[in-house]
Protein backbone atom coordinates (compact mmCIF):
# COMPACT_ATOMS: atom_id res chain seq x y z
CA UNK A 1 0.00 0.00 0.00
CA UNK A 2 1.36 3.40 -0.93
CA UNK A 3 1.49 6.15 1.63
CA UNK A 4 -1.90 7.80 2.09
CA UNK A 5 -2.53 11.33 1.00
CA UNK A 6 -2.73 13.69 3.98
CA UNK A 7 -6.39 14.30 4.85
CA UNK A 8 -7.59 16.47 7.73
CA UNK A 9 -9.65 14.01 9.73
CA UNK A 10 -12.39 15.75 11.75
CA UNK A 11 -13.36 14.90 15.30
CA UNK A 12 -16.44 12.76 15.77
CA UNK A 13 -18.91 13.37 18.58
CA UNK A 14 -20.72 10.05 18.45
CA UNK A 15 -22.35 10.05 21.90
CA UNK A 16 -23.75 13.54 21.24
CA UNK A 17 -25.21 12.30 17.95
CA UNK A 18 -26.70 9.29 19.74
CA UNK A 19 -28.47 11.54 22.26
CA UNK A 20 -29.61 13.88 19.47
CA UNK A 21 -31.17 11.03 17.51
CA UNK A 22 -32.78 9.12 20.37
CA UNK A 23 -36.21 10.68 19.90
CA UNK A 24 -36.12 10.55 16.09
CA UNK A 25 -34.76 7.19 14.94
CA UNK A 26 -35.85 3.69 15.88
CA UNK A 27 -33.47 1.84 18.16
CA UNK A 28 -33.43 -1.21 15.91
CA UNK A 29 -33.19 -4.70 17.42
CA UNK A 30 -30.04 -6.79 17.70
CA UNK A 31 -31.38 -10.31 17.15
CA UNK A 32 -29.75 -13.66 17.78
CA UNK A 33 -30.19 -15.85 14.70
CA UNK A 34 -30.38 -19.53 15.57
CA UNK A 35 -30.31 -20.83 11.97
CA UNK A 36 -27.14 -18.99 10.99
CA UNK A 37 -25.54 -19.72 14.35
CA UNK A 38 -26.18 -23.44 13.94
CA UNK A 39 -24.94 -23.40 10.32
CA UNK A 40 -21.61 -21.72 11.14
CA UNK A 41 -21.05 -23.11 14.63
CA UNK A 42 -20.94 -19.73 16.35
CA UNK A 43 -23.20 -17.06 17.83
CA UNK A 44 -24.53 -14.75 15.12
CA UNK A 45 -26.53 -11.61 15.80
CA UNK A 46 -28.24 -9.47 13.15
CA UNK A 47 -28.44 -5.71 13.61
CA UNK A 48 -31.80 -5.07 11.90
CA UNK A 49 -31.48 -1.63 10.28
CA UNK A 50 -34.00 -2.91 7.72
CA UNK A 51 -36.51 -2.21 10.52
CA UNK A 52 -35.52 1.46 10.74
CA UNK A 53 -38.29 4.03 10.05
CA UNK A 54 -37.10 4.46 6.47
CA UNK A 55 -35.91 0.83 6.26
CA UNK A 56 -32.20 1.73 6.35
CA UNK A 57 -29.63 3.36 8.63
CA UNK A 58 -29.30 6.41 6.36
CA UNK A 59 -31.81 8.45 8.37
CA UNK A 60 -29.30 8.69 11.18
CA UNK A 61 -26.66 10.66 9.30
CA UNK A 62 -29.07 12.85 7.34
CA UNK A 63 -31.02 13.99 10.39
CA UNK A 64 -27.89 14.43 12.50
CA UNK A 65 -26.41 16.86 9.98
CA UNK A 66 -29.60 18.72 9.08
CA UNK A 67 -30.67 19.22 12.69
CA UNK A 68 -27.41 21.05 13.41
CA UNK A 69 -27.68 23.54 10.53
CA UNK A 70 -28.37 27.18 11.45
CA UNK A 71 -31.96 28.26 10.88
CA UNK A 72 -30.99 30.75 8.13
CA UNK A 73 -29.42 27.94 6.09
CA UNK A 74 -32.34 25.59 6.70
CA UNK A 75 -34.73 28.29 5.47
CA UNK A 76 -32.97 28.35 2.08
CA UNK A 77 -33.52 24.61 1.64
CA UNK A 78 -31.36 21.52 1.34
CA UNK A 79 -30.30 19.20 -1.49
CA UNK A 80 -29.08 15.61 -1.63
CA UNK A 81 -27.95 13.04 -4.17
CA UNK A 82 -28.75 9.41 -3.51
CA UNK A 83 -29.35 5.99 -5.03
CA UNK A 84 -32.30 5.69 -2.70
CA UNK A 85 -31.70 5.08 1.01
CA UNK A 86 -30.03 8.40 1.79
CA UNK A 87 -32.82 10.04 -0.20
CA UNK A 88 -35.45 8.47 2.05
CA UNK A 89 -33.66 9.43 5.25
CA UNK A 90 -33.17 12.93 3.85
CA UNK A 91 -36.85 13.18 2.86
CA UNK A 92 -38.03 12.02 6.29
CA UNK A 93 -35.73 14.56 7.93
CA UNK A 94 -37.06 17.37 5.72
CA UNK A 95 -40.62 16.61 6.76
CA UNK A 96 -39.65 16.19 10.42
CA UNK A 97 -37.84 19.56 10.43
CA UNK A 98 -40.30 21.31 8.10
CA UNK A 99 -37.58 22.08 5.54
CA UNK A 100 -37.84 22.28 1.74
CA UNK A 101 -35.62 19.64 0.11
CA UNK A 102 -34.65 18.62 -3.42
CA UNK A 103 -33.57 15.01 -4.03
CA UNK A 104 -31.46 14.00 -7.02
CA UNK A 105 -31.61 10.28 -7.82
CA UNK A 106 -30.06 8.22 -10.65
CA UNK A 107 -32.47 7.41 -13.46
CA UNK A 108 -32.12 3.60 -12.94
CA UNK A 109 -33.12 3.87 -9.24
CA UNK A 110 -35.72 1.23 -8.30
CA UNK A 111 -39.17 2.73 -8.56
CA UNK A 112 -39.92 1.50 -5.07
CA UNK A 113 -37.18 3.76 -3.67
CA UNK A 114 -38.39 6.74 -5.70
CA UNK A 115 -41.96 6.26 -4.45
CA UNK A 116 -40.83 5.82 -0.85
CA UNK A 117 -38.78 9.01 -1.02
CA UNK A 118 -41.81 10.97 -2.19
CA UNK A 119 -43.95 9.38 0.53
CA UNK A 120 -41.53 10.15 3.38
CA UNK A 121 -40.96 13.73 2.22
CA UNK A 122 -44.54 14.50 1.26
CA UNK A 123 -44.96 18.13 0.15
CA UNK A 124 -41.54 19.11 1.54
CA UNK A 125 -39.54 17.20 -1.09
CA UNK A 126 -39.07 17.39 -4.87
CA UNK A 127 -37.45 14.43 -6.68
CA UNK A 128 -35.28 14.89 -9.79
CA UNK A 129 -34.03 11.83 -11.75
CA UNK A 130 -30.65 12.65 -13.31
CA UNK A 131 -27.71 10.51 -14.56
CA UNK A 132 -26.99 6.78 -14.74
CA UNK A 133 -24.92 6.42 -11.54
CA UNK A 134 -24.73 8.02 -8.13
CA UNK A 135 -21.61 9.88 -9.18
CA UNK A 136 -23.37 11.46 -12.19
CA UNK A 137 -26.28 12.39 -9.97
CA UNK A 138 -24.02 13.95 -7.34
CA UNK A 139 -22.44 16.31 -9.90
CA UNK A 140 -25.88 17.57 -10.97
CA UNK A 141 -27.05 17.95 -7.36
CA UNK A 142 -24.01 19.99 -6.32
CA UNK A 143 -24.40 22.30 -9.33
CA UNK A 144 -28.08 22.85 -8.42
CA UNK A 145 -27.10 23.56 -4.80
CA UNK A 146 -24.69 26.32 -5.79
CA UNK A 147 -27.10 27.83 -8.30
CA UNK A 148 -29.90 28.13 -5.73
CA UNK A 149 -27.87 29.01 -2.63
CA UNK A 150 -28.95 25.88 -0.76
CA UNK A 151 -27.06 23.43 1.48
CA UNK A 152 -25.89 20.07 0.20
CA UNK A 153 -26.40 17.08 2.50
CA UNK A 154 -23.86 14.46 1.38
CA UNK A 155 -24.65 10.75 1.66
CA UNK A 156 -21.41 9.82 3.43
CA UNK A 157 -18.40 12.17 3.23
CA UNK A 158 -19.03 14.51 6.17
CA UNK A 159 -18.30 14.31 9.89
CA UNK A 160 -21.95 14.83 10.90
CA UNK A 161 -23.08 12.07 8.53
CA UNK A 162 -20.40 9.68 9.80
CA UNK A 163 -21.16 10.29 13.47
CA UNK A 164 -24.89 9.81 12.78
CA UNK A 165 -24.24 6.43 11.14
CA UNK A 166 -21.92 5.57 14.03
CA UNK A 167 -24.92 5.43 16.35
CA UNK A 168 -25.65 2.00 14.87
CA UNK A 169 -22.49 0.88 16.69
CA UNK A 170 -23.57 2.55 19.93
CA UNK A 171 -26.81 0.54 19.89
CA UNK A 172 -25.01 -2.72 19.08
CA UNK A 173 -22.62 -2.44 22.02
CA UNK A 174 -25.42 -1.28 24.30
CA UNK A 175 -27.66 -4.23 23.40
CA UNK A 176 -25.06 -7.02 23.27
CA UNK A 177 -24.36 -6.54 27.00
CA UNK A 178 -27.93 -7.61 27.78
CA UNK A 179 -27.72 -10.70 25.56
CA UNK A 180 -24.35 -12.32 26.26
CA UNK A 181 -21.26 -11.96 28.44
CA UNK A 182 -19.04 -12.74 25.45
CA UNK A 183 -17.38 -9.88 23.57
CA UNK A 184 -18.05 -9.33 19.88
CA UNK A 185 -15.26 -11.04 17.97
CA UNK A 186 -16.32 -10.16 14.42
CA UNK A 187 -18.37 -7.29 13.00
CA UNK A 188 -19.44 -7.47 9.33
CA UNK A 189 -20.20 -4.04 7.83
CA UNK A 190 -21.39 -3.22 4.30
CA UNK A 191 -19.41 -0.47 2.55
CA UNK A 192 -20.61 1.92 -0.14
CA UNK A 193 -19.23 5.42 0.23
CA UNK A 194 -17.92 4.48 3.65
CA UNK A 195 -20.09 6.48 6.06
CA UNK A 196 -21.39 3.49 8.03
CA UNK A 197 -18.07 1.64 8.15
CA UNK A 198 -16.17 4.80 9.09
CA UNK A 199 -18.56 5.66 11.93
CA UNK A 200 -19.25 2.21 13.37
CA UNK A 201 -15.67 1.09 12.81
CA UNK A 202 -14.25 4.10 14.63
CA UNK A 203 -16.62 3.68 17.56
CA UNK A 204 -15.77 -0.01 17.89
CA UNK A 205 -12.05 0.74 17.83
CA UNK A 206 -12.64 3.02 20.80
CA UNK A 207 -15.06 0.84 22.79
CA UNK A 208 -14.39 -2.71 21.58
CA UNK A 209 -10.85 -2.66 20.16
CA UNK A 210 -10.46 -6.47 20.01
CA UNK A 211 -13.40 -6.83 17.59
CA UNK A 212 -12.24 -7.68 14.08
CA UNK A 213 -14.10 -5.38 11.67
CA UNK A 214 -14.74 -6.76 8.20
CA UNK A 215 -15.71 -4.29 5.47
CA UNK A 216 -17.78 -5.68 2.59
CA UNK A 217 -18.22 -4.42 -0.95
CA UNK A 218 -19.88 -5.90 -4.04
CA UNK A 219 -17.39 -7.48 -6.41
CA UNK A 220 -18.55 -5.17 -9.19
CA UNK A 221 -17.94 -1.94 -7.25
CA UNK A 222 -14.70 -2.36 -5.25
CA UNK A 223 -14.07 1.34 -4.57
CA UNK A 224 -12.94 1.01 -0.91
CA UNK A 225 -10.95 -2.11 -1.73
CA UNK A 226 -8.86 -0.23 -4.28
CA UNK A 227 -8.65 2.87 -2.10
CA UNK A 228 -7.05 0.79 0.65
CA UNK A 229 -4.74 -0.87 -1.86
CA UNK A 230 -3.71 2.51 -3.29
CA UNK A 231 -3.45 4.40 -0.02
CA UNK A 232 -6.03 6.96 -1.12
CA UNK A 233 -9.44 7.11 -2.80
CA UNK A 234 -9.40 6.28 -6.50
CA UNK A 235 -12.16 6.68 -9.07
CA UNK A 236 -13.19 3.48 -10.79
CA UNK A 237 -13.88 3.73 -14.49
CA UNK A 238 -16.80 1.29 -14.49
CA UNK A 239 -18.93 -0.32 -11.80
CA UNK A 240 -21.75 -2.85 -11.65
CA UNK A 241 -24.76 -0.89 -10.36
CA UNK A 242 -26.76 -3.96 -9.26
CA UNK A 243 -26.02 -3.47 -5.54
CA UNK A 244 -27.35 0.07 -5.80
CA UNK A 245 -26.97 0.87 -2.10
CA UNK A 246 -23.24 0.14 -2.15
CA UNK A 247 -22.12 0.98 -5.68
CA UNK A 248 -20.04 4.15 -5.93
CA UNK A 249 -17.11 4.90 -8.21
CA UNK A 250 -15.18 6.69 -5.49
CA UNK A 251 -15.35 6.57 -1.71
CA UNK A 252 -15.12 9.78 0.29
CA UNK A 253 -11.86 11.36 1.40
CA UNK A 254 -13.11 11.75 4.96
CA UNK A 255 -14.63 8.27 5.16
CA UNK A 256 -11.45 6.76 3.78
CA UNK A 257 -9.36 8.54 6.41
CA UNK A 258 -11.33 6.70 9.11
CA UNK A 259 -11.78 3.37 7.30
CA UNK A 260 -8.07 2.86 6.65
CA UNK A 261 -7.58 2.64 10.41
CA UNK A 262 -10.92 1.09 11.40
CA UNK A 263 -11.22 -1.84 8.97
CA UNK A 264 -9.23 -4.97 9.73
CA UNK A 265 -10.13 -6.67 6.47
CA UNK A 266 -11.89 -5.84 3.20
CA UNK A 267 -13.81 -8.54 1.33
CA UNK A 268 -15.49 -8.41 -2.09
CA UNK A 269 -18.78 -10.31 -2.29
CA UNK A 270 -19.95 -11.64 -5.69
CA UNK A 271 -23.30 -10.22 -6.79
CA UNK A 272 -24.65 -13.74 -7.34
CA UNK A 273 -23.73 -14.72 -3.78
CA UNK A 274 -25.56 -11.63 -2.51
CA UNK A 275 -28.65 -12.71 -4.46
CA UNK A 276 -28.50 -16.17 -2.88
CA UNK A 277 -28.37 -14.55 0.56
CA UNK A 278 -31.40 -12.37 -0.26
CA UNK A 279 -33.45 -15.43 -1.20
CA UNK A 280 -32.27 -17.43 1.80
CA UNK A 281 -33.10 -14.64 4.25
CA UNK A 282 -36.55 -14.30 2.74
CA UNK A 283 -37.33 -18.02 2.53
CA UNK A 284 -35.74 -19.09 5.83
CA UNK A 285 -36.07 -16.00 8.04
CA UNK A 286 -38.96 -14.03 6.46
CA UNK A 287 -36.57 -11.05 6.32
CA UNK A 288 -36.75 -8.77 3.27
CA UNK A 289 -33.37 -7.22 2.52
CA UNK A 290 -31.95 -5.20 -0.34
CA UNK A 291 -28.71 -6.30 -2.02
CA UNK A 292 -26.49 -4.06 0.14
CA UNK A 293 -28.31 -5.27 3.26
CA UNK A 294 -27.58 -8.91 2.43
CA UNK A 295 -23.80 -8.54 2.04
CA UNK A 296 -22.98 -9.17 5.69
CA UNK A 297 -24.77 -12.54 5.64
CA UNK A 298 -23.51 -13.39 2.14
CA UNK A 299 -19.90 -13.01 3.33
CA UNK A 300 -20.18 -15.55 6.16
CA UNK A 301 -19.29 -18.55 3.97
CA UNK A 302 -15.93 -16.97 3.15
CA UNK A 303 -15.13 -16.55 6.87
CA UNK A 304 -16.70 -19.81 8.06
CA UNK A 305 -13.47 -21.23 9.47
CA UNK A 306 -12.47 -18.00 11.20
CA UNK A 307 -15.79 -17.29 12.92
CA UNK A 308 -16.41 -20.80 14.26
CA UNK A 309 -16.92 -20.68 18.02
CA UNK A 310 -16.98 -16.87 18.11
CA UNK A 311 -19.52 -14.07 18.59
CA UNK A 312 -20.44 -12.37 15.33
CA UNK A 313 -22.59 -9.33 14.47
CA UNK A 314 -23.84 -8.76 10.93
CA UNK A 315 -25.26 -5.33 10.10
CA UNK A 316 -28.33 -5.75 7.89
CA UNK A 317 -28.16 -2.23 6.54
CA UNK A 318 -31.43 -1.91 4.62
CA UNK A 319 -34.60 -3.57 3.39
CA UNK A 320 -35.66 -1.36 0.47
CA UNK A 321 -35.95 -4.06 -2.15
CA UNK A 322 -38.23 -3.64 -5.15
CA UNK A 323 -40.29 -6.80 -5.71
CA UNK A 324 -39.97 -6.18 -9.46
CA UNK A 325 -36.27 -7.11 -9.14
CA UNK A 326 -36.92 -10.55 -7.65
CA UNK A 327 -36.79 -12.42 -10.98
CA UNK A 328 -33.38 -10.91 -11.73
CA UNK A 329 -32.24 -11.74 -8.19
CA UNK A 330 -33.34 -15.37 -8.66
CA UNK A 331 -31.58 -15.59 -12.04
CA UNK A 332 -28.32 -14.17 -10.66
CA UNK A 333 -28.47 -16.56 -7.72
CA UNK A 334 -29.13 -19.66 -9.84
CA UNK A 335 -26.36 -18.73 -12.26
CA UNK A 336 -23.86 -18.09 -9.47
CA UNK A 337 -24.74 -21.39 -7.75
CA UNK A 338 -24.26 -23.27 -11.03
CA UNK A 339 -27.93 -24.19 -11.33
CA UNK A 340 -28.83 -22.12 -14.39
CA UNK A 341 -27.00 -22.28 -17.72
CA UNK A 342 -27.58 -20.64 -21.07
CA UNK A 343 -26.58 -22.17 -24.41
CA UNK A 344 -26.69 -21.27 -28.07
CA UNK A 345 -27.48 -24.58 -29.78
CA UNK A 346 -27.42 -25.28 -33.51
CA UNK A 347 -29.76 -28.21 -33.92
CA UNK A 348 -29.16 -30.64 -36.77
CA UNK A 349 -31.38 -29.84 -39.76
CA UNK A 350 -33.45 -33.01 -39.62
CA UNK A 351 -36.79 -34.04 -38.13
CA UNK A 352 -36.70 -35.08 -34.49
CA UNK A 353 -33.46 -33.33 -33.52
CA UNK A 354 -35.14 -31.28 -30.78
CA UNK A 355 -36.99 -34.34 -29.46
CA UNK A 356 -33.71 -36.26 -29.37
CA UNK A 357 -32.11 -33.42 -27.38
CA UNK A 358 -34.91 -33.49 -24.80
CA UNK A 359 -35.02 -37.27 -24.49
CA UNK A 360 -31.31 -38.14 -24.62
CA UNK A 361 -29.22 -35.07 -23.72
CA UNK A 362 -31.21 -33.61 -20.83
CA UNK A 363 -31.05 -35.35 -17.47
CA UNK A 364 -34.20 -36.53 -15.64
CA UNK A 365 -34.37 -33.37 -13.52
CA UNK A 366 -33.06 -30.81 -16.07
CA UNK A 367 -35.64 -28.21 -17.02
CA UNK A 368 -35.76 -25.96 -20.09
CA UNK A 369 -36.84 -22.57 -18.73
CA UNK A 370 -36.16 -20.55 -21.87
CA UNK A 371 -36.29 -21.43 -25.55
CA UNK A 372 -36.21 -19.04 -28.46
CA UNK A 373 -34.80 -18.95 -31.96
CA UNK A 374 -32.22 -16.22 -32.42
CA UNK A 375 -33.00 -15.44 -36.08
CA UNK A 376 -36.29 -13.78 -36.94
CA UNK A 377 -36.38 -15.29 -40.44
CA UNK A 378 -35.59 -18.90 -41.31
CA UNK A 379 -35.64 -19.78 -37.64
CA UNK A 380 -35.01 -23.48 -38.00
CA UNK A 381 -31.71 -22.86 -39.80
CA UNK A 382 -30.32 -20.62 -37.08
CA UNK A 383 -29.25 -21.27 -33.47
CA UNK A 384 -31.67 -21.48 -30.56
CA UNK A 385 -31.16 -19.88 -27.17
CA UNK A 386 -31.81 -22.34 -24.34
CA UNK A 387 -31.93 -21.63 -20.61
CA UNK A 388 -31.58 -24.87 -18.63
CA UNK A 389 -32.15 -25.10 -14.88
CA UNK A 390 -30.50 -27.98 -13.01
CA UNK A 391 -31.43 -29.68 -9.75
CA UNK A 392 -27.79 -29.79 -8.60
CA UNK A 393 -24.54 -28.16 -9.68
CA UNK A 394 -23.04 -31.59 -10.44
CA UNK A 395 -25.67 -32.20 -13.15
CA UNK A 396 -23.81 -29.72 -15.38
CA UNK A 397 -21.04 -32.27 -15.92
CA UNK A 398 -23.40 -34.97 -17.26
CA UNK A 399 -25.22 -32.37 -19.39
CA UNK A 400 -21.99 -31.34 -21.13
CA UNK A 401 -20.95 -34.98 -21.54
CA UNK A 402 -24.26 -35.77 -23.24
CA UNK A 403 -23.87 -32.72 -25.50
CA UNK A 404 -20.54 -34.13 -26.69
CA UNK A 405 -21.80 -37.72 -26.88
CA UNK A 406 -24.65 -36.78 -29.21
CA UNK A 407 -22.49 -34.27 -31.13
CA UNK A 408 -24.56 -31.20 -30.22
CA UNK A 409 -23.16 -28.00 -31.72
CA UNK A 410 -23.30 -25.54 -28.82
CA UNK A 411 -21.79 -22.47 -27.17
CA UNK A 412 -22.12 -21.98 -23.40
CA UNK A 413 -23.05 -18.33 -22.86
CA UNK A 414 -22.47 -18.39 -19.07
CA UNK A 415 -18.74 -18.29 -19.78
CA UNK A 416 -19.04 -15.04 -21.74
CA UNK A 417 -19.81 -12.28 -19.21
CA UNK A 418 -20.53 -9.69 -21.91
CA UNK A 419 -23.28 -11.80 -23.50
CA UNK A 420 -24.57 -13.49 -20.35
CA UNK A 421 -25.22 -10.14 -18.69
CA UNK A 422 -27.98 -9.39 -21.18
CA UNK A 423 -29.90 -12.54 -20.26
CA UNK A 424 -30.41 -11.99 -16.52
Amino acid sequence: MSEAKKINRPSLHIEAAYNRLKSVVTHTPLQYNSNLSRKYGCSIYLKREDLQIVRSYKLRGAYNMMSQLPQDLLAKGVVCASAGNHAQGFAYSCKKLGVKGVVFMPIPSPQQKVNQTKMFGDEFVEVKLVGDTFDDTAVAAKAYTLEHGMTFIPPFDHASIIEGQATVGVEILEDIKTMTKDPIDFLFVPVGGGGLSAGVGTYFKQKSPKTKIIGLEPEGAPSMFWALKSGEPVELENIDKFVDGASVKRVGDVTFSFCKDALDDMHLVPEGKICTAILQMYNEEAIVVEPAGAMSVAALDHYADQIKGHTVVCIVSGGNNDIARMQEIKERSLTYEGLKHYFLIRFAQRPGSLREFVNKVLGPYDDITRFEYVQKDNKEAGPALLGIELKSKADHISLIENMKKYQIDYDEINKDDNIHGYLI
